[in-house]
């Protein structure tokens, strides 16, 4: 078991610089509350030390050498090493899923572009897939068809992401529509990353993201009714918030170029209720094929076993606590931030 101590260093280290992550933590039954926080404090110090630090491929080495410490079971002597690495044995995270995430840095800081909606998918199953996967884990759900619904909705909360920052990832020189799309719409690529515009097309291309984003969306809401009761209204919280997003580009004419979406705080209560609703749904069978992208971290996940012993049964939370989870992918927000504040320039 991991000291107290790690753990509050940690919550520090998120209280400090990561405020949604921080509450996040806070709402979340104190059993999973911990485990995320050792979960997000890595995913925080990844995100450091890529976009804060080098901003180069030797960054990710560098963490990936942490990696390797924290799987041989001798972390670096660093609370959210420990954290993590106590995550990781209690919970069988698979070494390939935060090796993933990893990967997708790697991809981020070679300013990596993508040919095709698979190659894209491929980039979002890394940076949000990965995320949404090691939660199911955490929350003791590792059932493959559970693992496959937390990367959907992992994909979709990226692909929402890359269609409302389509301006201000072009501004610091980052692309990712998908290539082939932009030349069959009569776009250069090169030529409009060097003076980003909106016209029809760019909408167009939008539009196509967020038809996608939906899909996956769509085929999460089964993989959330087979979570612990009390997280499901959280992440249905996070489904119908982060889809909002996409309707709000919708409103704008597609435009999220000139401009940035954001759905406002009278609509995020009205949504909080409609996913405590959506959370007493009756559950749907989980028959949707694993997304092919991310068919080797499910895997991976199918192939670790478990712990010898058992795990505690996390206590459950009153409904209320469905608000930790309005930012699960804050991580994939603060990176945005940071390309915004003009750091990737």
């Amino acid at each position: 078991m991991t000291p107290k101590s790690d753990i509050e260093l940690c919550r520090d280290l998120l209280r400090g610089g990561s405020r949604t992550f921080f509450a996040a933590s806070l709402v979340l039954p104190r059993a999973i509350g911990d485990r995320a926080i050792a979960l997000y404090a890595f995913c925080r110090i990844a995100d450091d030390e890529v976009d804060l630090g080098s901003g180069n491929i030797d960054a990710v080495e560098g963490l990936n050498r942490r990696l390797a410490a924290i799987y041989a079971g001798h972390p670096a002597s660093s609370p959210v090493d420990r954290c993590f690495a106590d995550v990781v044995a209690r919970f069988a995270i698979p070494r390939e899923l935060p090796e993933a995430l990893l990967e997708g840095l790697a991809w981020d800081t070679q300013s990596r572009r993508y040919e095709n909606l698979s190659d894209l998918i491929a980039y979002a199953v890394r940076v949000a897939g990965t995320v949404g996967a090691m939660m199911s884990l955490i929350m003791e759900r590792r059932d493959p068809a559970v693992v496959a619904r937390a990367c959907d909705l992992g994909i979709a909360m990226q692909l929402t992401n890359i269609v409302r920052d389509i301006g201000e990832d072009a501004r610091n020189g980052r692309l990712y529509l998908p290539l082939q799309w932009m030349r069959e719409a009569g776009i250069d690529p090169d030529d409009w990353l060097a003076n980003p515009r909106f016209d029809k097309r760019i909408g167009d291309i939008a539009r196509r993201l967020l038809t996608a984003a939906d899909i996956f969306y769509d085929r999460a809401n089964a993989g959330i009714a087979a979570l612990p009761a009390a997280c499901r209204p959280g992440i249905h919280a996070a489904r119908l918030i982060y889809a909002e997003i996409g309707r709000e580009v919708e409103r704008a004419e597609l435009d999220s170029v000139s401009r940035r979406a954001i759905v406002s705080p009278a609509r995020k209560l009205g949504l909080l209720a409609k996913a405590t609703a959506a959370s007493l749904a009756p559950r749907e069978a989980l028959t949707v094929p694993v997304q092919i992208e991310a068919l080797y971290l499910v895997e991976a996940v199918a192939a670790t076993p478990l712990p010898r012993a058992p795990l505690p049964e996390p206590r459950r939370s009153v409904t209320d606590r469905a608000v930790w989870v309005l930012d699960l992918f804050e991580r994939l927000e603060r990176r945005d931030q940071l390309l915004r504040s003009g750091r990737a320039s």
